[in-house]
């Protein structure tokens, strides 16, 4: 498949440049394969659209504030870094701007207490960089790192709070799982008490979900490797909730491909940790997922090329002309959708 078979035509003023307050008042288009019914609701319908023995697989990663400044010691220019995935302690691969500056064994002060070194260079921006630092790395970053938004939203927030679930717990994305930024406690002990069950998965998310296809064919994107993990307990559940016939729905598309990553051949989930780099698009067949919560994504994007593997290409484009017509709010702050 070619990456324009995954375009569609988007009018800017549909891009959401700010959250809906509560979070739980976002629209909500669903559509159900089976009977090719779609209906348009809002989130804090959950409980009227799901059975009351679901299982909800979650993403509880935490976003960082993955943004920071360097000054070079050398000339004394600026570099931005965006951090999106550990390697170790001490180190992170980047991308930073302007690209052009930052060589190989170029070291940056970004704060008093924190110097850097570059020691791998890449392709686009893309940078190795290892830090030396006093104290908690996360603690200063949480003092001199800024949260990075996507760059299709041009308003700040008012609080940094809004671009995390209410559930984030590990601290290592660059990124929100937004389709999660949809619930809240009460909306979350709603679904509990009529019994939908919730299975935390994780998934640190990095390039390998937001870096855009820029290859013609599709099989030739190569995706980033991201940090996944399902615990014990976790893969317990799932396995519990498919042996019992009972659907496991995915919120958002890291907890798709932590599942698909984690799945063998017959659906079963195991426990554990690593890199994925899973690149899920027509034609694939789902091992562990009967249902889907999720955002509207960017054309030609691998998280829409996602969404056209579990209901189909044409159908897809179809809702999402639909959800034009009916002038749904796009992308991270945007509404949300449960295919089933």
């Amino acid at each position: 498949m070619n990456k324009s078979d995954f375009y569609y035509d988007l009018p800017q003023e549909l891009i959401a440049q700010t959250p809906i307050e509560p979070r739980d008042a976002s629209r909500l288009l669903v559509y159900n394969k089976t009977t090719d019914e779609v209906s348009h609701k809002h989130f804090y319908d959950l409980p009227t659209l799901l059975r009351n023995d679901d299982l909800l697989v979650i993403n509880n990663t935490k976003v960082l504030p993955a943004r920071v400044t360097g000054v070079k010691t050398d000339t004394g220019a600026q570099i931005s870094f965006l951090l999106h995935k550990r390697v170790d302690a001490h180190t992170w691969e980047t991308l930073c701007r302007p690209a052009k500056r930052a060589k190989l064994g170029a070291r940056l002060v970004f704060a008093p207490d924190l110097v850097g070194e570059i020691i791998g260079v890449g392709d686009e921006g893309a940078r190795t960089l290892r830090f030396e630092y006093d104290g908690v790395f996360e603690q200063i970053l949480d003092r001199i790192g800024e949260v990075p938004l996507p760059h299709y939203i041009h308003k700040q927030l008012k609080t940094i709070d809004r671009y995390q679930t209410v559930y984030a717990k590990d601290v290592g994305s660059s990124a929100a799982p937004t389709a999660g930024l949809h619930f809240t406690p009460r909306l979350m002990g709603e679904l509990k008490t009529m019994g939908v069950e919730f299975a935390e998965v994780l998934l640190h998310v990095g390039l390998g979900t937001f870096l855009p296809v820029k290859t013609d064919d599709v099989e030739n994107h190569k995706m980033h490797s991201e940090f996944y993990q399902v615990t014990e307990a976790a893969a317990q559940k799932i396995n519990a909730a498919r042996s019992a016939g009972r659907r496991v729905i995915a919120v958002g598309t890291t907890s798709v491909r932590v599942l698909e990553s984690s799945a063998d051949k017959n659906g079963t989930v195991r426990a554990g940790s690593g890199d994925t780099s899973i690149f899920i698009y027509p034609p694939y067949k789902f091992k562990a997922v009967d249902g889907l919560i999720t955002n509207f994504h960017l054309p030609e994007s691998t998280l829409v090329m996602l969404v056209s593997a579990f209901i189909g290409r044409e159908k897809t484009l179809e809702l999402y002309k639909t959800a034009v017509e009916e002038k749904y709010r796009f992308f991270s702050f945007g509404d949300a959708t449960l295919l089933l």
